[in-house]
């Protein structure tokens, strides 16, 4: 379980595909003291669980199924990713429940400055299979933020610039795809309401009884 918070930017050192999967390697930037072989590591968004360790630099070992919902196999020697440990037990929760199992990857439409703060536009999911509410809450590349605006094609979130400066999402441009992960209270109040149902909206929720 994760909260969103970043604690550090990791560097991809390397992605050996396998006959299937892969072995992701990352510099994680993170207390060597705060790992353990067997933990687990938000890779931007992504729960993975340390195979081997050398100081803060992960092993990871990356199944199929997470390399075709997240952007993993885009990665090259160099990438800035964001890195968060498990949650503790007693630790503050800074951002929303994320489970860092990433729904899919979406594409980045703008990415730029708005008065004093960024704003990231992006592809909307199906909504039928990724449930968004305006203010409501979205893990974009691991990172918790606020839904600031919302229509049939597309979405937004605002960032201050210290969240800007201090996550990899500050080198997303147009083009580029991000792990995307559904507010979990959402996906299971998604899964309450009807099969035909077109979207979870504010209206839909009231109808639903929330």
């Amino acid at each position: 379980m994760f909260t969103g918070i970043v604690q550090s930017i990791g560097t991809v050192r390397a992605l050996r595909r396998q006959a299937t999967g892969a072995t992701l390697q990352v510099e994680t930037g993170l207390p060597p003291e705060i790992l353990r072989l067997g933990d687990s590591v938000a890779v931007d968004g992504c729960c993975q669980t340390i195979a081997a360790l050398e100081g803060s630099l992960c092993t990871f070992h990356c199944l199929e199924e997470t390399l075709r919902r997240t952007v993993f196999g885009e990665y090259r020697p160099g990438r800035r990713v964001n890195i968060e440990p498990a949650l503790a037990v007693g630790d503050r929760l800074g951002g929303h429940i994320v489970q860092g199992h990433v729904d899919c990857a979406k594409e980045v439409l703008s990415a730029g400055r708005q008065g004093g703060d960024w704003v990231l536009s992006l592809r909307r999911p199906d909504p039928r299979e990724f449930p968004l509410v305006l203010k409501g809450s979205v893990a974009i590349g691991g990172v918790s933020l606020t839904v600031a605006t919302l229509t049939a094609e597309a979405f937004s979130v605002c960032l201050i610039p210290h969240t800007w400066q201090h996550t990899a999402l500050q080198w997303l441009k147009a083009g580029d795809r991000v792990n995307l992960e559904a507010d979990l209270v959402g996906r299971y109040v998604a899964s309450l309401l009807p099969a035909s149902s077109p979207a979870v909206t504010l209206e839909s929720l009231r109808q639903a009884g929330f």
